[in-house]
């Protein structure tokens, strides 16, 4: 398998948290879907992709119909997409994706613990060079299915032609264009595939090597970072612990 692959692989327990933390980042992935396009899955491809996803993290029907609910609020309040970036402790770059309805609090929040690990928050896009921006796709298999096929379909949308699959959970994920989420969705739920939720990630294109003991102040700073509600997911350069000799 390739880089964006095995890193995702490598690092997907300690970036999507906790089971509470992935219920609250999906609850507001939620919010933004239905103001964006409406309470109704069946008119609003961006909530049945979201859905799919909470189905898929096991979140409960109760709080996917709750979280739609109180989306169609008057007083809900609107959330924001925003990241930051920065070189943590080491020379490790870090970029923290956020969903916040105050930005103000959420620079402050993100920025007080770049402070104390020694690290520096820099400027919107300072750090881009260093990341892939993807978006990603999972769904359930077909039986006795084409994948060179499939990809092959899917190359005017820059969809990599490696992808991921699940054995236990019987699933495909791929890896495409950002700017082709939409288009990309819409051919794989009109080829017929269930349970199609997507998601957008960071992929380092330059992984740094650390000692143990710089890991573990790395980590810890992640941590610290992510017991933000607002902190969707942080995403580091430093290389996979598996990936070191």
């Amino acid at each position: 398998m390739g880089r964006a692959f095995e890193y995702r692989k490598a690092t997907k327990l300690k970036r999507w948290g906790h089971m509470a933390k992935t219920f609250t980042r999906l609850g507001k992935q939620i919010a933004i879907a239905v103001k964006a396009g409406g309470p109704e899955p069946e008119n609003n491809p961006t909530l049945r992709s979201v859905i799919a996803t909470c189905k898929r993290e096991n979140m409960p029907k109760d709080n996917i119909e709750r979280a739609i609910k109180n989306a169609m609020g008057k007083d809900q309040s609107d959330y924001k997409g925003m990241t930051y970036e920065g070189y943590g402790p080491h020379g490790v770059a870090v970029f923290v994706d956020t969903l916040t309805d105050n930005t103000t609090r959420t620079v402050a929040d993100v920025r007080s613990v770049f402070n104390k690990f020694g690290g520096n928050l820099g400027t919107t896009g300072s750090l881009a060079f260093l990341f892939d921006h993807k978006c990603v796709f999972t769904f359930k298999k077909k039986e006795n299915m084409d994948m060179e096929e499939l990809i092959l379909d899917l190359i005017d949308y820059n969809v990599e032609d490696e992808y991921d699959e699940d054995p236990e959970e019987g699933t495909i994920t791929i890896y495409g264009d950002p700017k082709s989420y939409a288009a990309i969705q819409k051919h794989l739920e009109e080829s017929g595939f269930e349970d199609v939720g997507g998601d957008f990630t960071y992929i380092p294109n330059d992984l740094k090597d650390v000692t143990p003991e710089q890991r573990e102040t790395i980590d810890k700073m992640v941590e610290r970072l992510e017991e933000f509600d607002d902190v969707q997911t942080v995403y580091t350069n430093m290389k996979p612990a598996e990936d070191e000799e």
